[in-house]
């Protein structure tokens, strides 16, 4: 498998973070959009118009530091990516380098009835909008991840021992937060995922992920049949390169 092409990869540790208005649609887009994504729920009744966090801006401000505008949408928005002529914001994502004692890196392979079925990536999700009044920080985010965490691996870590770790921007210019979680024995992981498949399929509901494997490098990670994230490889690239791991 060639790595991936047109990925950005930026070692950022500080976000800062500014709401700012949609961009207005036109009607033909408003109602091209709804049609892209009535067909799309025909063809995968699974999927849930809720809301979700676009990026509208990514710069690097200073050393390790970006400044990321925000806009509230639904994921209705990215139907707006299959409408010719019509410009989709970019989506907003958090997700999860989660290493063993050994060095090797989490991956995870999507549910054939997920949006993206077989794909194998880091765990984690699409940005939420905070609500009732709270704010959108670098404490929230770091939140989100560790959420993402839980309910797809079934591992409760503190929002507080994740740290920002790299932002990468890749297809359709979406933008991903990665955090890097204190290393586990690869045992804790196996039980997670049993326990929240579990958990999931005790409330009615089939499990997000249906494999896990852990790699060590890219080359292992090339041998993984199926489709990978796009950011997938300069990760594991990065932090398979890095000398000093927290790996526990």
């Amino acid at each position: 498998m060639l790595p991936p092409m047109g990925v950005d990869l930026f070692d950022v540790e500080r976000l800062h973070l500014v709401e700012v208005a949609a961009p207005p649609l036109s009607p033909e887009d408003e109602s091209a959009a709804d049609r892209v994504w009535g067909r799309a729920v025909q063809a995968n009744p699974t999927l849930f118009d809720g809301p979700v966090v676009a990026c509208a801006g990514l710069e690097r401000t200073g050393p390790r530091t970006v400044s990321l505008s925000w806009v509230r949408v639904t994921y209705r928005h990215y139907a707006l990516r299959r409408v010719p002529g019509a410009a989709a914001l970019p989506s907003l994502f958090v997700n999860v380098v989660q290493p063993t004692h050994y060095g090797r890196v989490l991956v995870v392979r999507m549910s054939p009835f997920t949006a993206a079925p077989g794909r194998w990536q880091l765990p984690g999700g699409s940005v939420e909008p905070p609500q009732g009044g709270e704010a959108l920080d670098e404490a929230a985010l770091g939140g989100q991840a560790a959420r993402e965490l839980a309910e797809e691996m079934g591992i409760a870590t503190a929002p507080g021992t994740l740290r920002l770790w790299a932002v990468t921007r890749g297809e359709n210019s979406s933008v991903g937060l990665t955090y890097l979680a204190p290393a586990l024995p690869e045992s804790a992981l196996r039980e997670g995922l049993a326990a929240a498949a579990g958990a999931e399929r005790a409330q009615g509901r089939e499990p997000e992920l249906d494999e896990i494997a852990l790699v060590r490098s890219p080359d292992e990670l090339a041998g993984l049949v199926g489709p990978h994230a796009d950011y997938l490889e300069p990760v594991v690239r990065r932090y398979t390169r890095t000398p000093l791991r927290r790996d526990g």
